[in-house]
């Protein structure tokens, strides 16, 4: 079944599968997100406030997105790939899109030690 996530302005409202959503964007006291299609949406609040909002409504779901760096929340489920030289992050799902980020070397630093820290521990699980 899917998951909602209800994006509610003074003027619009989204309905977004969760599934769907690869990246927000902070843009000043907007917010921007990206969806796998490639459509793109704003509503007016901060990256905090999205956070707050993902936090309140997607209970278990809501680990799925982590924040990174100070500009961006990303959908964990779509990283292909970390670049610490290039500061880069790519979201793919390895098929029909891809999404390069600029992100700071500290923050991607992080991403990648929550991925290898996972990768070790799944590892040793199965011993």
């Amino acid at each position: 079944m899917n998951e909602y996530l209800y994006l509610n302005s003074r003027d619009e409202l989204y309905k977004i599968d969760i599934t769907r959503i690869v990246f927000f964007e902070a843009d000043g006291n907007y917010t921007g997100f990206t969806l796998c299609n490639g459509q793109k949406g704003s509503v007016c609040m901060n990256l905090a406030q999205m956070q707050k909002l993902i936090a309140e409504n997607l209970s278990d779901s809501a680990a799925t997105f982590a924040r990174i760096g100070k500009r961006h929340i990303i959908n964990m489920n779509y990283v292909f790939h970390i670049s610490l030289l290039k500061q880069r992050l790519t979201l793919s799902d390895g098929a029909s899109f891809a999404y390069d980020l600029d992100i700071s070397k500290e923050a991607l630093k992080k991403l990648k030690d929550i991925y290898t820290t996972s990768v070790r521990t799944l590892a040793n699980s199965k011993k």
